[in-house]
């Protein structure tokens, strides 16, 4: 009995520490432009809600997508043209990047669902480049030149996005209902399901779960928190370019996740913090920035076999467990 009420009051403890450092987090994210360049800033909580998106579909359901980055990109090139071409408010272009990103998402996730393995990541991959060549012919993306200009407009029509700091809290918004929905999905019913189906796949078919639409709405709803990150890069940068929408886009968003942690909620954002720190301060290097970048993802994968943050949530549980 004393062992299950102490059991009962690391719980409570653990989860209020976990609160605190959550609040701690945010008032970091509030004060931080007023210390750090806020485009810099603003690109890192768009890689980080990226990463995030792509982690709750490989960390949490078990698929490994190798063309996230054509619901990234493809957000972009539609936030920007109804923004630019059409005069849309920001935030009715968002909100039609992360649609289409969703419809993408659809149609990419009913085709690839239908393998496993490495055939499901090589029919994403396949859908995504179809995607790209898509972008490069399509005359509404404009080609190599890209949608460039894009004005930020006013949010809610009196809020001028044009201002860095005001831009840089929509973004942070922005980032903190797209983390909370992927921790909200996590940690429901639904997201207990796709661990199953990660853990193993025809366990949950034998529960009479239908494994296929759970698959295929966890895709979509990694998708849609995707394009709701590159929207917001589309309007941060005041462009949209192919580079969104390349492979190496999504190879990218593989590295951070990996570097970070796969199957946890700060791994993702960590490693798209890391990264995009180094791409932001060796860019003048002379030495290339991708070779630091590939030297360090060697480094993580010999120590940090779980990435950065899983390694150090393994290494606490196993400190808890002696101490029990």
């Amino acid at each position: 009995m004393a062992e299950l009420t102490s059991t009962g009051i690391d719980r409570q403890t653990r989860a209020r520490t976990e609160w605190l450092l959550v609040g701690l987090g945010i008032a970091a994210l509030i004060a931080a432009p007023f210390f750090l360049y806020p485009v810099f800033l603003m690109k890192m909580l768009c890689f980080a809600l990226f990463a995030a998106a792509f982690n709750l579909l490989l960390g949490y359901t078990g698929l490994l997508s190798f063309g996230h980055a054509a619901f990234f990109g493809g957000a972009a090139y539609f936030t920007a043209h109804a923004v630019k071409e059409w005069g849309w408010t920001p935030e009715f272009g968002v909100l039609l990047g992360v649609f289409g990103a969703a419809v993408l998402g659809l149609i990419i996730g009913f085709f690839a669902i239908r393998r496993q393995g490495i055939y499901f990541a090589m029919i994403t991959l396949a859908l995504a480049q179809m995607f790209y060549f898509f972008c490069v012919q399509a005359p509404f993306t404009k080609g190599e030149d890209g949608i460039q200009g894009v004005p930020r407009g006013h949010l809610f029509g009196f809020i001028d996005l044009s201002v860095p700091l005001n831009m840089y809290f929509f973004v942070l918004g922005g980032f903190l209902i797209g983390v909370f929905a992927v921790w909200r999905i996590v940690h429901s019913p639904f997201g207990m399901i796709l661990k199953s189906i990660r853990e193993n796949e025809n366990r949950a078919i034998s529960l009479g779960y239908s494994v296929a639409r759970y698959k295929l709405a966890a895709f979509v709803m990694s998708a849609t928190l995707a394009g709701l990150a590159g929207a917001m890069k589309a309007l941060v940068f005041q462009f949209a370019t192919l580079t969104d929408v390349t492979w190496q886009m999504s190879g990218e968003v593989i590295l951070m996740t990996l570097l970070g942690g796969i199957g946890t909620m700060l791994g993702p954002i960590v490693g798209a913090g890391l990264v995009v720190t180094l791409q932001n301060y060796l860019a003048t290097s002379e030495f290339p920035v991708t070779v630091i970048t590939g030297a360090i993802f060697m480094i993580c994968v010999l120590l940090f076999r779980r990435g950065i943050v899983g390694e150090i949530l393994a290494r606490f549980s196993r400190g808890e467990g002696d101490v029990r």
